[in-house]
C-alpha cells in the first residue's frame, strides 16, 4: 500500500478528473489525523460507451462465454453489472488477489431491506485468461431502475482521506473543528476528510451512524474495499468537485440508492478466501 503525500493527489499519468487540493493543509491544522491518513482511488464514473476491456461502472463486464451468469437466489434473476476495475486503472493502491487482474461487482435487488437494497457479489479474476468473452449476458427482469447503473467510462485519480465518522474520540476535537470552519469556511466533515462519490478503498461517506464490519473468519474489522455512490459530487462544492466538472452538470450513473445512497463494500484481505460484507447507507 503507497502512502500519499497529505493534499496530493498522485497521478501516474494523464487524468480527465482533478480533484482540487484540500482547501487548508488538513494535517497541518489537525495533526492528530495524519496516522490515519488513506489513499483512496476516486473513479469518478461519467457517461460513456465502455467496452469489455475498459475498467468501467455500468459497463459490460470481461466475462468468460463459457462461465453462467450469476443469479440471485432471492428472485431467481439474473444479477446486474455495477463496476469493474483492472488493476493497472488503481494505481498500484488496491493488492489484488494472487493472479487476479480485474475487480467486478454484480448485484441485485433485495426485499430485506436490513442488509439494503441490493445483494452484491465481488468477482476477482485474471483478464488475460478471459480469451472469448460474453457478448450478450442475459437482462434482469425484477431490478427497479435506478438500481441499474448506465454505462460510464472512469478517470481513475488517487487522493488522501481522513475519517469522518471513524475518528477515534480522543482523536477528534470539537471544538477546534467548529473553530476552524468558523473562521475558514471549511469544515472538516465535510470538506478535509472523506470524499463522495464511487470509489476504492478509503473510508465511507456515512449519512447515518456508522457501521464497519467485522469479519466472522479472523474477528477483526474488515476494510473498506469500494463504494457505489447515488452522486459523485454537487456541482456547486468548492471543495471535492473536480476542477473540469464545477458548475456543470455531472453526468454519473444516474443511481438511486435508498434515498441518494450508497452501498459500501468491504473485506478482509487477511483470511485466504477474502471474505467480503456490505452496509448500505441511506443518504
Amino acid at each position: 500500500m503507497i502512502s500519499p503525500v497529505p493534499g496530493r493527489s498522485w497521478q501516474a499519468g494523464p487524468v480527465t478528473r482533478t480533484t482540487p487540493p484540500r482547501p487548508l493543509d488538513v494535517e497541518r491544522v489537525f495533526p492528530e489525523v495524519a496516522p490515519f491518513r488513506r489513499g483512496t482511488v476516486r473513479l469518478h464514473p461519467r457517461a460513456g460507451a465502455p467496452t469489455v476491456w475498459d475498467s468501467s461502472v455500468g459497463g459490460p463486464l470481461l466475462w468468460p462465454e463459457g462461465e453462467p451468469w450469476p443469479t440471485c437466489a432471492e428472485h431467481a434473476d439474473v444479477l446486474v453489472p455495477v463496476l469493474q476495475v483492472f488493476r493497472a486503472d488503481t494505481w498500484g493502491a488496491l493488492d489484488f488477489p494472487p493472479g487476479a487482474t480485474l475487480l467486478q461487482l454484480l448485484w441485485c435487488q433485495s426485499d430485506d431491506h436490513a442488509d439494503g437494497w441490493v445483494l452484491p457479489l465481488v468477482v476477482w479474476r485474471d483478464a488475460s485468461a478471459v480469451r472469448v468473452p460474453l457478448t450478450a449476458p442475459p437482462k434482469p427482469e425484477s431490478l427497479q431502475h435506478n438500481l441499474i447503473p448506465r454505462p460510464c467510462v472512469v478517470h481513475p485519480e488517487l487522493v488522501v482521506e481522513y475519517p469522518s465518522a471513524e475518528l477515534p474520540v480522543d482523536a477528534r476535537d470539537d471544538e477546534r473543528i467548529d473553530r476552524v470552519a468558523a473562521e475558514t469556511g471549511w469544515d472538516y466533515d465535510a470538506d478535509l476528510s472523506v470524499a463522495p462519490g464511487t470509489k476504492l478503498l478509503g473510508y465511507p461517506f456515512w449519512s447515518q451512524e456508522p457501521d464497519w464490519p467485522t469479519c466472522t473468519g479472523c474477528a477483526t474489522p474488515m476494510r473498506m474495499l469500494l463504494t457505489v455512490a447515488s452522486y459523485e459530487a454537487d456541482p456547486e462544492s468548492r471543495s471535492w468537485t473536480p476542477l473540469e466538472d464545477f458548475g456543470s452538470p455531472i453526468a454519473d450513473p444516474g443511481l438511486e440508492i435508498g434515498d441518494l445512497g450508497a452501498v459500501h463494500v468491504f473485506e478482509c484481505p487477511s483470511c485466504p478466501d477474502r471474505p467480503n460484507a456490505h452496509r448500505q447507507d441511506c443518504g
